[in-house]
């Protein structure tokens, strides 16, 4: 089991934040799908817990196969996705990640938002206090990300919004800019595999971290293509991406499934 903190900073309130993420994931999980990537959603619907109080429940199939590194490609099979399973009660989120293919896989991400610039230390302290885990600061501005994500225009050193006058971010803006929040994510990542569980955590990590750096990165630079939203406005964006999200997924899937079956007829 590898354990981390991350904590990515944003220069938004929460209460702004709260639209902002629903839209990004939204949109951002269309736009995977454009690439071969799929995001099908499977159910999406209210859920009240008795400790959390009214949230939204949210369960999907991500289609992972293209994302995977070489080594880990010859060992899966060609059509393997990974269930999500997310649970809303902002400003607290629970999701977990599984896999039917490896059963011994799993992914635990626990979420609180805050606005401040990520000094506070004890966030987890009911969750995770007696644990050991490394905290890692995600900057939306600074850090690099894989280059063949790299858009100018979700760049926060280059974006400036047109309806909040923020952006155009340089390096310390963390310690000067208002408003802000921050993301605090506990992530424990695990998998039970002799040879090849310190390998496998260590890389779902790294796919990790560059997920919510440019996850975050997108929430900030489509600023103004939510901003002025409601929240009955984002769940009607929310539903319609999702509609035609899974409309490309599923097709998708279908056609190598269908491949795959007239590839075995014809050997037999």
């Amino acid at each position: 089991m590898l354990l981390k903190e991350y904590r990515i900073c944003m220069p938004l309130t929460v209460d702004e934040y709260k639209i902002g993420q629903l839209y990004m994931i939204s949109k951002h999980s269309h736009e995977q799908s454009d690439r071969g990537e799929g995001v099908e959603v499977v159910q999406n619907e209210p859920f009240e817990d008795p400790h959390h109080g009214n949230g939204q429940f949210t369960e999907k199939r991500v289609y992972l196969n293209s994302k995977l590194p070489s080594w880990a490609r010859a060992v899966v099979p060609k059509i393997f996705y990974v269930t999500e399973k997310a649970w809303n009660y902002y400003p607290y989120t629970i999701t977990e990640y599984t896999c039917s293919f490896l059963p011994k896989f799993s992914i635990h991400i626990e979420t609180k938002y805050e606005d401040n610039k990520g000094s506070n230390d004890t966030i987890f302290d009911n969750e995770a206090k007696d644990l050991e885990r490394e905290v890692c600061f995600i900057d939306i501005a600074c850090d690099e990300i894989p280059e063949r994500y790299y858009k100018e225009s979700e760049d926060p050193k280059h974006f400036r919004s047109e309806k909040t006058g923020r952006g155009q971010l340089r390096e310390g803006w963390r310690d000067s800019h208002q408003p802000i929040m921050c993301s605090y994510k506990l992530v424990t990542v695990k998998f039970e595999v002799w040879g090849l569980q310190t390998r496998v955590e260590q890389f779902v990590h790294k796919v990790v971290r560059d997920i919510l750096l440019i996850g975050h990165r997108q929430a900030f630079a489509w600023v103004d293509e939510w901003y002025d939203m409601t929240m009955d406005d984002v769940r009607e964006y929310e539903k319609n991406m999702h509609e035609q999200t899974n409309i490309k997924v599923c097709n998708q899937h279908s056609s190598t499934v269908d491949d795959i079956e007239s590839h075995a007829q014809t050997s037999t």
